[in-house]
């Protein structure tokens, strides 16, 4: 997971060639930013599904 203040597209790019499995945009505001850490937790560690060795 890449997780950066840039927008840009070849960071996007970058980040996806070097087999990161997302790019979430930091946002610069602070309740956007606990929103999305939210989401980034919901993601994570609710809904995705892990191999059994990861799991807690």
């Amino acid at each position: 997971m890449v997780f950066s203040i840039s927008q840009a597209a070849q960071d996007i790019q970058k980040a996806y060639y070097l087999q990161a499995n997302c790019f979430i945009s930091k946002p610069l505001d602070l309740d956007d930013f606990i929103e999305v850490m939210n989401m980034i937790e919901k993601s994570w560690f609710i809904i995705a599904c892990l191999p059994q060795e990861h799991q807690a």
